[in-house]
């Protein structure tokens, strides 16, 4: 999993909105904490594209939410021999959420 956090909406319209009214991309930077490179590539997809919202990512769609995923690693821990169809029926049977595919980090 990445360790990139990705802005909200709210955020990136906030951004945009002070580059619009000529605050430099440093102190933009300075303020939200971020990296030169998010401003300035969130600056440039919003001259190109006259939008702030993010690109379509390839690859199949997340099945599980966060704290979906934080559960199925407890119970993973847990039981180290189970399977993945094993974790997939004890995330239905608490959360009544599908998850054909189910893979768990190994994070400690």
């Amino acid at each position: 999993m990445s360790n990139h956090q990705h802005l909200g909406d709210g955020m990136r319209c906030q951004i945009v909105g002070r580059l619009e009214a000529d605050q430099s991309q440093v102190q933009i930077c300075r303020e939200f904490n971020l990296t030169p490179s998010v401003v300035c590539n969130l600056w440039k997809q919003f001259q190109d594209t006259g939008s702030i919202e993010r690109k379509p990512r390839q690859g199949r769609p997340i099945a599980t939410m966060a704290t979906e995923d934080r559960y199925l690693s407890i119970i993973a821990r847990r039981n180290r021999g189970a399977t993945a169809s094993q974790l997939s029926r004890d995330l239905y049977a608490a959360t009544g959420t599908h998850a054909s595919r189910v893979t768990v980090s190994k994070t400690s």
